[in-house]
C-alpha cells in the first residue's frame, strides 16, 4: 500500500530543536520496540510510518519521548489530540529565547521558571518537553476533566509531580480566571488555541486536507475518518474559533498582568494578527512580539505580550524565585 507522506522538513526548525532532518527510525525503534509494528517502506525505499494512522503517530511520539526526552511512560486513549513533537518543541525554544531577550541574554533554566500551559490536553506535551529541555516547572490547565486524568497518569508514571501540576478550568468560557491564583507568578503562559469555529468547520478542514493528500473519503462513508493527530471537540473548535479565543485571552490577561511576565499564544491564521495587534494596543500592552516559526511547508508563529515595561522586566528576572507549583 502507498505510504502517506509525513511532515516535510524543508524549512529549518529552531537551531536547538532535536528533530532536524529525517526521523532516525533505528534509534527510535531501539528505544521503543512497539514502533516496529507501524514501520513501512516507502516506494523510494525509505523507512517511515503511515502518518494518517493515529495509532502509528502515537507510537512515533512515544518513541521520541523515550529516546530524546527521557519520558518512559506515555500513551493516549483513542481520539485524544496527539501533537507532532517537532513543532511543539519549536514553540518552547522560541519561548526560551523570549525570556533570554527580556533578561540578560541568558536562557533561564531550572525550577525557578514557572510556566502556565493553557489547554494542556491529555498529552501534557508542552510540560513534558519544557521540563526535559529547560528544567522549568509547569501548571497545566484544561476544561476537560478526562484529559486531566490522562495527563495526571502520565505525570505520576514518570514521577514528575513536583515539576508539573494540573488544574481544572471550571468555566468553559474562561481562560485565566479561576486558574491563575492571587499568589501565582508565571514567567510565561503558552497556548495552542482551538483552531476552528464549529464542528462542521473542523470536519470540512479535515476533508480538504485528505483531498490534498489524494485520499478520497471511503465509499459509503459520509463522515471522514479521524484526523491523524486526533483531537476531541474542545481541542479543535470553540465558538468564534481562534480569533474569539485570542480576544478573550487578551481581555483576561489585562486583569492579571502583574502576575505574568509574558503571555503568549500560537496564532495559526495570519489574518487574525491585525485584530490581535489592535486589541493589544487597546489593552495597553507594554511590549508585543511576533515570532515566526517555519516548520516544513507550514508557516506558523506565536505572539507574545507583556504589561511590564523594560525596567520592570529586568526587575522580574533579577528577583525570580521559586514559588509553589500547585
Amino acid at each position: 500500500m502507498p505510504v502517506p507522506p509525513g511532515p516535510t522538513r524543508a524549512a529549518p526548525l529552531h537551531p536547538r530543536n532535536r528533530h532536524q532532518g529525517r526521523y532516525d527510525f533505528p534509534r527510535l525503534l531501539a528505544a521503543s520496540p512497539d514502533l516496529g509494528a507501524h514501520l513501512l517502506t516507502t516506494p523510494r525505499g525509505d523507512t517511515s510510518i503511515a502518518f494518517d494512522d493515529p495509532a502509528a503517530v502515537r507510537a512515533l511520539n512515544r518513541a521520541i519521548l523515550r529516546s530524546d526526552y527521557g519520558i518512559a511512560h506515555w500513551d493516549l486513549p483513542d481520539g485524544a489530540l496527539c501533537p507532532p513533537i517537532p513543532g511543539r518543541a519549536d514553540y518552547l525554544h522560541g519561548l526560551a529565547d523570549l525570556l533570554a531577550a527580556s533578561g540578560d541574554g541568558t536562557i533561564p533554566r531550572g525550577a525557578a521558571v514557572r510556566v502556565l500551559d493553557v489547554g494542556v490536553g491529555a498529552s501534557c506535551i508542552y510540560p513534558l518537553l519544557g521540563h526535559a529541555e529547560y528544567g522549568w516547572r509547569f501548571v497545566g490547565s484544561d476544561i476537560d476533566a478526562t484529559s486531566l486524568q490522562v495527563a495526571t497518569a502520565i505525570v505520576q508514571a514518570n514521577r514528575l509531580d513536583k515539576a508539573i501540576a494540573l488544574r481544572l478550568q471550571p468555566a468553559r468560557n474562561r481562560i485565566f480566571e479561576s486558574v491563575v491564583r492571587e499568589d501565582d507568578r508565571f514567567d510565561l503562559t503558552l497556548c495552542n488555541p482551538p483552531f476552528h469555529a464549529s464542528a462542521a468547520d473542523a470536519a470540512g478542514a479535515h476533508q480538504r486536507k485528505r483531498r490534498q493528500l489524494g485520499k478520497a473519503p471511503p465509499a459509503g462513508r459520509a463522515t471522514p475518518p479521524a484526523p491523524n493527530f486526533g483531537g476531541h471537540a474542545h481541542e479543535l473548535w470553540c465558538p468564534g474559533g481562534e480569533a474569539e479565543f485570542l480576544r478573550r485571552m487578551v481581555r483576561e490577561s489585562a486583569g492579571i498582568g502583574d502576575r505574568v511576565l509574558w503571555f503568549t499564544s500560537l496564532v495559526a491564521r495570519a489574518e487574525h494578527l491585525s485584530g490581535l495587534r489592535r486589541q493589544l494596543r487597546q489593552a495597553d500592552a507594554a511590549d508585543v512580539r511576533e515570532v515566526a516559526m517555519a516548520q516544513g511547508s507550514k508557516q506558523s508563529r506565536f505572539v507574545a505580550w507583556t504589561f511590564h515595561d523594560a525596567p520592570a522586566r529586568a526587575g522580574w528576572h533579577a528577583g525570580r524565585g521559586a514559588a509553589p507549583a500547585s
